[in-house]
């Protein structure tokens, strides 16, 4: 309250005070944004609450994606608080899919804020987190969080790979409103990268998707792209249909951002169509909406549009002030320094990630030799003690029965964990009581069954040894009442 106190002095004093409608507007926007703050945490605190309390992996993802809207992002403050109360309840818990997620909340915190470097770090540190956790839903987060950074950077490449491959898990896992994220960034940097038809195809089906769950948070910025799209294409009208399609939904939704990006796109199509007064209105826009907020540095195209303009119109004073907010915001995100920090991040995650496929490649490669040495094993055991218990030529002791029987079960018992490992890795985090117990059902089925086997097996020797015996014993018959008949 005080803080907006000194706000309406300022002003005052400055010879600007609030008058008519605006200045009312202005003072009660003031005056209720701690209560919209305060709700919005409110808000969060009772999702974190039910967080602590929730088992099912699937459920605390669907509270942790309900965080996440344009209005909490205005405040990346916000994020990176809910980050961290995220991870300390996440490390309380032992809670590792919340853990990737709050991780993936500071990266996008710090992004917003415009510390890049800040932001890939944690993004990185939530990759390597997801890795654990086995849920394509919390990767496909992750991965599509990490690649806006280099969106940001207008890195199209490495952003291209990494939502692609953020899409590929968001469609594997379960939640649905995920699925639209990387679709709609694809499109985004899809027209970024100057393919507008790849770009048009993303973009049509986030946009399909998003009115299918009744998911509108993200339209503002779809129908953007969506605009971009039809006017790289030529299609003017429909382009111009986009853009204030997109301005409508931020508006409604309360996203300075979004509004600012779509300012921003519709300013780019009038200084391309050189209609320049609609093109500096839009620019004006773009850069008002977001002046005095963390959001500055997203002024960028727009002050330099609104720069080139009062150049062309010999307008020194506005020239200086445009330029001036362009090198601030240019200066905020992109600097020699930063550049060569994020390469340097993305080249360890890339030997990281190569490190760790070639791993996944050797682990893979030895669990198939290893399961195909099991089952030679179980193959040879099984016909010996088959040709022991078969055979009709000679007498075997039942202890070599039991000694093989123990060895076969032993054998299929590694055979089946080779095989079901990486199943119950998956269902159980690779948490060692679980996997103990996984493994203790497997033994509890086995034991019977090779008590089982053991038995009709020595039932059958058994039978067979009285047999040859009986034989042994006629022929030695046969052959003494044939000597004493010889006599």
């Amino acid at each position: 309250m005080v803080s907006i106190m000194r706000v309406i002095k300022a002003n005052t004093k400055s010879g600007t005070p609030f008058q008519g409608a605006k200045g009312v507007w202005t003072i009660i926007c003031l005056f209720c944004f701690p209560f919209f703050t305060n709700a919005q945490f409110e808000y969060i605190d009772s999702l974190l609450l039910k967080l602590d309390t929730t088992k099912s992996e699937e459920k605390r993802f669907d509270l942790i994606f309900e965080i996440f809207s344009p209005e909490f992002e205005a405040a990346p403050n916000e994020i990176i608080e809910t980050g961290y109360k995220l991870l300390e309840q996440a490390q309380e818990n032992n809670d590792l899919l919340s853990e990737a997620c709050a991780l993936s909340f500071l990266g996008q915190g710090y992004r917003l804020a415009g510390n890049s470097i800040k932001g890939l770090d944690y993004h990185l540190r939530a990759v390597q987190m997801a890795e654990k956790v086995s849920n394509e839903s919390v990767m496909g987060l992750v991965k599509n969080q990490m690649a806006n950074i280099y969106k940001d950077r207008q890195d199209n490449e490495k952003a291209i790979q990494l939502y692609k491959e953020a899409n590929e898990h968001a469609k594997k896992g379960s939640h649905d409103r995920l699925k639209v994220w990387p679709l709609m960034n694809l499109g985004a940097t899809f027209l970024n990268a100057g393919m507008p038809d790849s770009a048009l195809m993303s973009l049509q089906r986030a946009y399909s998707e998003s009115l299918i769950l009744k998911y509108d948070k993200l339209l503002a910025y779809i129908l953007t792209n969506l605009g971009g799209a039809q006017s790289k294409l030529g299609n003017n009208a429909l382009a111009v249909t986009y853009y204030h399609m997109a301005i409508a939904e931020a508006i409604k939704n309360k996203s300075i951002r979004y509004q600012n990006i779509a300012y921003t796109g519709i300013a780019e199509y009038y200084c391309a169509a050189q209609i320049s007064d609609s093109c500096t209105w839009y620019a004006k826009k773009a850069v008002g909406v977001v002046e005095g907020t963390i959001f500055s540095y997203m002024s960028i195209k727009p002050s330099w549009m609104m720069t080139m303009y009062y150049d062309q119109a010999d307008q020194c004073d506005s020239t200086l002030k445009y330029a001036r907010i362009h090198k601030s915001a240019n200066d905020s995100l992109f600097t020699s320094k930063v550049d060569q920090q994020i390469q340097l991040m993305t080249f360890e995650e890339d030997l990281r990630q190569r490190e760790l496929l070639i791993a996944e490649q050797k682990a893979a490669e030895q669990r198939r030799q290893n399961i195909q040495y099991a089952l030679l094993g179980i193959a040879v055991i099984s016909l010996v003690t088959l040709f022991l218990t078969l055979s009709h030529r000679f007498v075997t002791n039942t202890k070599y029965i039991h000694f093989f029987s123990i060895v076969a079960m032993l054998l299929v018992f590694e055979f089946l964990n080779l095989v079901l490992h990486p199943f119950l890795g998956k269902i159980t985090h690779h948490t060692p009581s679980l996997m103990l117990l996984g493994l203790v059902c497997i033994a509890a089925i086995l034991v019977p069954l090779h008590h089982r086997m053991e038995k009709w097996a020595i039932e059958k020797l058994t039978e067979k040894n009285k047999e040859v015996r009986l034989a042994r014993a006629k022929m030695t018959i046969e052959k003494l009442e044939g000597g004493e008949e010889k006599k």
